[in-house]
């Protein structure tokens, strides 16, 4: 089947996690409202120092100190609102390439997991559980690292998302052995009483609560999307499907070409820029940049969400350098995550969208889209493929005027 496109040969669907951009019609119902990440953040720094996304179009969007409005023919730029219910990683993802989400992932923040669940994994798993509660997973390692090292047990908790995170020290239980727990919990809350988003494994190494520290060996064990997603249809139909960060773990593999880790954002950029500069391939390269949300966001760091925001883009001026004739950046968020507002869970938010090309030449700032799963139904549409019925999202037509 010959590879097509209406406009644009490679686009590239650059995700950073958790930085929205204010308000929302829902945000009263998830106590948000007012919650604004990217300006909060701003303010907090007094201003931020962005050039590149500043000459993209970012201040049309929100009044920004350090963003100053300028034309920017070759970027169009607008907002995008959530349709589903929910303000998660997975939620958020699934829409950007075409799924509903009507019924929240359930979430054990308050209470931590029932007993009937913890009584099982640790019959499953054959060691001893400890922690069982919403907790910061650095604070957690630190409290509880010394207990679970000593006993050979593993550190079960959550946070406000709909997930059940299993940390190990890899000195006392092999990694193999923590991805296969975690293989383990995730078929047993595949069941309707638990119905957790994700499993993720936590592995840690280190000695004592002075030099616990993460690995980058973290493994996502998602619920399968319930159909096909925009995602599918772009690899049934032979494109590339690039997926670069925790994506294809959010999607449990489903419609992958080739998935590669990254170790940090500054990583995933670079090497995100390496594949704009040397790879050649027809259909979608889908990035997300974690550490904004859980780096800066959940820790309600402002100031260092601040200096992430801006360290990103000065590598974003080497990516849109690398971009072809034909290629498509288009830039967003997956919900908001305020760092300072209460509590450690995300936000409800909007996210921004800033879609940047050669071939654009008109550039604007244009209407407010009404879900996130607009930027996978223009990915579709470019390459040529049929409206699949059980996916919501709507071509962005001046995209392709």
């Amino acid at each position: 089947m010959e590879l097509t496109y209406k406009k644009y040969k490679r686009i590239f669907l650059l995700i950073c996690d958790s930085l929205g951009i204010g308000y929302d019609p829902h945000q009263e119902e998830y106590d948000d409202k007012g919650a604004n990440t990217y300006l909060h953040i701003a303010q907090k720094m007094g201003k931020l120092n962005i050039p590149n996304l500043n000459s993209l179009g970012l201040a049309d969007l929100e009044d920004i100190p350090g963003t100053s409005k300028l034309e920017h023919k070759n970027s169009l730029v607008t907002t995008c609102l959530e349709a589903s219910k929910g303000k998660d990683t997975m939620t958020g993802h699934w829409e950007m390439m075409g799924i509903f989400t009507q019924k929240p992932f359930k979430t054990f923040t308050d209470t931590g997991f029932p007993k009937k669940l913890i009584d099982e994994l640790e019959a499953k798993f054959g060691r001893k559980i400890i922690g069982n509660c919403a907790a910061s997973g650095t604070e957690i390692i630190k409290q509880l690292g010394p207990q679970a090292m000593k006993e050979g047990s593993l550190i079960v908790y959550t946070s406000s998302d709909s997930v059940l995170q299993i940390a190990a020290n890899t000195s006392i239980i092999p990694l193999s052995e923590l991805y296969k727990d975690c293989e383990i919990a995730r078929e047993i809350c595949n069941r309707e009483e638990y119905k957790l988003g994700r499993i993720i494994a936590r592995p840690f190494i280190g000695d004592n609560p002075s030099n616990f520290k993460r690995t980058s060996d973290r493994c996502d064990y998602a619920l399968k999307p319930p159909y096909l997603t925009y995602l599918d249809q772009l690899y049934q139909a032979n494109y590339m499907t690039y997926c670069i960060g925790k994506i294809a773990n959010i999607f449990d593999n489903q419609g992958v070409s080739k998935s590669v880790h990254t170790v940090s954002d500054i990583d995933g950029m670079e090497i995100t820029t390496k594949i704009a500069k040397q790879e050649d391939f027809t259909g979608l390269c889908f990035i997300n940049l974690v550490e904004f949300d859980s780096e800066y966001g959940h820790r309600r760091n402002p100031i260092g969400y601040g200096k992430h925001i801006e360290e990103f883009d000065t590598y974003l001026k080497e990516l849109l350098a690398s971009l072809k004739e034909d290629d498509l950046l288009m830039i967003s968020a997956d919900h908001g995550n305020d760092p300072t507002w209460k509590g450690t869970d995300h936000t409800r938010e909007r996210v921004p969208l800033l879609m940047y090309s050669k071939k654009i030449v008109d550039g604007r700032k244009i209407a407010q889209r009404l879900s996130f799963a607009d930027m996978g139904a223009s990915i579709t549409y470019n390459f040529n493929l049929p409206a699949m019925d059980k996916l919501i999202g709507k071509p962005i037509d001046e995209l392709f005027n």
